[in-house]
Order: C-alpha cells, then sequence, then structure tokens
C-alpha cells in the first residue's frame, strides 16, 4: 500500500491553524448561505400563483359541501326557508332549480363561516312552526291538484272506451289476417299522385267528408258544413289555436291551442269536456289514436306526450327531438307513432318499445305537419317549409315521391279518409289536392301547374 506523503495532513498541522487563517473561511461561508437565502427568495408571482391555487382549492371544497347539503325540494319549502333565513323568497327570473341551488349556496356559506347559530334557529323557528299548526280537519289537508270531471265526461270516457274495445278487436283481426296472407299489402309501393285545380278549405275531413273543423287565431274553432255555413262554434281557449282534429268516432274534437293546453270538445253540443294540461310550452299538434283510446300531443317544449282518453292519464312522453315538434301522427297498425319537427327530421316511434325507430332526415327546412294514410298506414306524408311534400312507404320508410307544385312553405296537410286525396296548404295562398290515383292524369296536370 502506497501513500501519497505529499497529499496528506498531519492533525497536528490542521489543529496548528491560526483564528486569523480561518476568518475568510467563515467570511466564505456567511456569503454562501446568503446567496442561498436569495435562490430560494419567493417572488411575488410564486406568492399570487399559491394564493389563486389555495382560494381554488377553498372553492372546490365549498362546491363539494354545497353539493353534500339536503336542502328541501319542494319550492313552497324552498320559500319558506329562504324567508327564515331573512333572504329574498325569489329573484326576478329564478326558476325553481335556480332557487334551490341559492339556498344551497347560502347554506354553505353560514356553514362555512361559523354561523350556524342563524341556521339553528331558522330551522327551530321551522320546526316549531310546524308543530304548533293544529291538526285541522281532512279538508285542510293537502292533496295534489285534481279537476273534478263532470257526469259528462265521465259518459263521454265510457262511450270512448266502448268505441275502442270494438275498434282495437277489428285492428287485431286485419293485423292476424295480413301477417297470414304476405300478398296483401303489395299495393303499398304504387301509389301515384297528380295536381288538380280544385280546392278545399283547410282543415280536417270528417269520416263523411260531409263536416270541415277550422282552427283560428281568434281562440276560436269552428264546424262547417260543406256549404260554407258554420254549424257549431268552439270557445275556451285563452291564446291563438294551433292544431285540430276529430276523434274516429267523429263525436268528439280536439284543439291544441299556444295556452299550453289541448280541449277536448262534443261536436253535438260544443260543450267542452276536458282541459288537459302537461305541456310546459304552446301545444302545437294533436292526433288520435285510430281504436279512439290515446291521443298524442306535441308542442315547443320538443316533448310528444301520449294520453289515455279514458282516464286523462300520461302514458309516455316521448323525448328525441331537439326543436319544437310541430305534428304527430298514429299510424292505423296501432303502434307506431310519427313526429316531425324544427329539427328538420320526422321521428317513428314504437310505443311497444317507447324508443325511436327512425329518424328521417325528411326535408331541408322545418316539418310543418306529418300523417300517416287512415285506412291501412300504407304510406306516411310529410310537409315542409322547403316548398314539398313527401310520401314515404310505412315498409321501410323510404320516400316514394315528392309532391313539388308549391311556390312558398307548406304549412298544413291532410289525407281524405279513404286515402285517395291528400290536401297541402302553403303560403302561396294556393291548397292543392293530390290524388293517389290515375298516373296519365298526373302527368298532364303537373305539366300545366
Amino acid at each position: 500500500m502506497v501513500i501519497d506523503e505529499e497529499n496528506t495532513v498531519p492533525a497536528s498541522a490542521a489543529d496548528s491553524i491560526s483564528p486569523a487563517e480561518d476568518e475568510p473561511m467563515d467570511s466564505a461561508i456567511d456569503a454562501m448561505s446568503l446567496q442561498t437565502v436569495q435562490e430560494y427568495e419567493i417572488s411575488e408571482e410564486s406568492k399570487l400563483a399559491r394564493e389563486r391555487q389555495e382560494k381554488a382549492v377553498q372553492e372546490l371544497l365549498m362546491k363539494r359541501r354545497t353539493a353534500a347539503l339536503a336542502v328541501p325540494t319542494n319550492d313552497k319549502a324552498l320559500r319558506a326557508r329562504l324567508h327564515l333565513l331573512g333572504e329574498p323568497i325569489t329573484l326576478f327570473g329564478e326558476r325553481e332549480m335556480e332557487r334551490r341551488d341559492r339556498l344551497r349556496a347560502l347554506v354553505s356559506k353560514l356553514d362555512s363561516e361559523g354561523q350556524l347559530e342563524k341556521l339553528m334557529k331558522a330551522h327551530e323557528d321551522e320546526e316549531a312552526g310546524s308543530t304548533a299548526a293544529p291538526s285541522g280537519p281532512e279538508e285542510d289537508i293537502q292533496y295534489p291538484f285534481v279537476t273534478e270531471g263532470t257526469q259528462t265526461l265521465l259518459e263521454a270516457r265510457l262511450e270512448i272506451a266502448k268505441y275502442s274495445i270494438v275498434k282495437s278487436a277489428l285492428r287485431l283481426h286485419r293485423a292476424r289476417r295480413k301477417k297470414d296472407d304476405h300478398e296483401e299489402d303489395l299495393d303499398a309501393e304504387d301509389a301515384q299522385f297528380h295536381v288538380t285545380g280544385r280546392c278545399l278549405s283547410p282543415g280536417k275531413f270528417l269520416l263523411s267528408i260531409s263536416q270541415l273543423a277550422t282552427a283560428s287565431a281568434d281562440r276560436t274553432a269552428r264546424l262547417w258544413n260543406l256549404d260554407g255555413i258554420v254549424q257549431r262554434t268552439f270557445e275556451g281557449h285563452l291564446d291563438r289555436l294551433a292544431r285540430i282534429a276529430f276523434h274516429p268516432s267523429g263525436k268528439y274534437l280536439g284543439t291544441a291551442s299556444f295556452d299550453k293546453t289541448w280541449r277536448l270538445w262534443d261536436v253535438e253540443t260544443g260543450e267542452e269536456l276536458l282541459l288537459h294540461e302537461g305541456h310546459s310550452r304552446s301545444v302545437y299538434g294533436l292526433s288520435f289514436h285510430h281504436d279512439g283510446s290515446l291521443v298524442a300531443s306535441c308542442g315547443l317544449d320538443t316533448l310528444a306526450c301520449v294520453w289515455d282518453l279514458r282516464s286523462g292519464r300520461s302514458i309516455l312522453a316521448l323525448e328525441g327531438h331537439v326543436k319544437p315538434v310541430l305534428g304527430a301522427s298514429f299510424s292505423p297498425n296501432g303502434y307506431h307513432l310519427a313526429t316531425g319537427g324544427e329539427d328538420n327530421t320526422c321521428r317513428i316511434w314504437d310505443l311497444r318499445k317507447r324508443k325511436s325507430l327512425y329518424i328521417l332526415p325528411a326535408h331541408s327546412n322545418l316539418l310543418s305537419q306529418v300523417k300517416f294514410e287512415p285506412q291501412q298506414g300504407y304510406f306516411l306524408v310529410t310537409a315542409s317549409y322547403d316548398t314539398t311534400a313527401k310520401v314515404w312507404s310505412s315498409r321501410d320508410f323510404r320516400t316514394v315521391r315528392t309532391l313539388s307544385g308549391h311556390e312558398s312553405k307548406i304549412t298544413s296537410l291532410d289525407v281524405v279518409a279513404d286515402g285517395q286525396y291528400i290536401t297541402t296548404v302553403s303560403h302561396d295562398r294556393t291548397i292543392k289536392l293530390w290524388s293517389t290515383k290515375d298516373a296519365e292524369r298526373e302527368r298532364k296536370e303537373m305539366e300545366v301547374d
């Protein structure tokens, strides 16, 4: 082992270093310490960033605490709790969910600031008020709001139930017959159309084509004969009417209005049988099931709702359209419902599966109305603001024919009960009558038009 004597410092030499020689070393250490402190000193930007981070963490914790708080869901209880806390019970333009979020944020803030005494006092006052309230008779107990029906409505519902039982039995019999005979539906693809010069008033045909019902912006509906004489006027809506439809029995009439309601009327007496709410915005379309048991309503709240006429209850709320729904139509097969809206699409719903089967990108503009052929449901007609109406096969929902001829947007359509004629109403101030027969005449008339 070799030891380098030149680089080896004896212990006695290290001990022999004088204090004067040690002073430069101490000053160097102090300088290094100062330099280290200067290098790790936090800047103002770092302080601001740290403050922002701490503030964000506090806000996140506050949001978590707020979301975990339990507050009343009943709007009356929300208002009472806000009143007990000394806060405004409602703000301008505030809705129920916004009011609930405001109460939750207020409770969370009081909790974080340690003002639990005020919060507990509010709870105690609320509990004391609820326990001190005398238990009155049964009439003072609050129940869900239900409008008492009239005897006329009861009789109408019984008659509708009897009518729908017979009609549904006939429909099922036809369905079984078609299942056994597959050749019966081959003519569904052979519909042809042409234009004639005959004009009819817009509206809905009764089964006998002897009466016509119209809906007006003056908040009334009228029943006409084909001589142009008003037979009945239906009054009661609080805003303009959008659509009108006959019940399959011909004894009742349904109207949809911008007052967010649809109503059922007796055709013979003109009496209002039923006022039904359920949409949050204007009701725009109405369609009766061919059995007479159901009715579908659609509106500007993007929903289509199916109601049971025999009980008045809601059966389905069909969600899928992203814009207002303007038209609805039941298929004679009993389980298909077509809806069209401002999203330029037509949806085919299966009521058995409670979902949309087909989404038809039908037109380049909004769909103003849809209508199934009323006898067998062989085809579906859609009208649009793109100045055209289209005919779709109900077998696979492909386009069979495009009805072109109007010069402005089409606002309404109807199919005559026997399925031979289609009427379209347009903003070009014309009403066109289209036929499903006589292709030769169709070519001549369309050239002239």
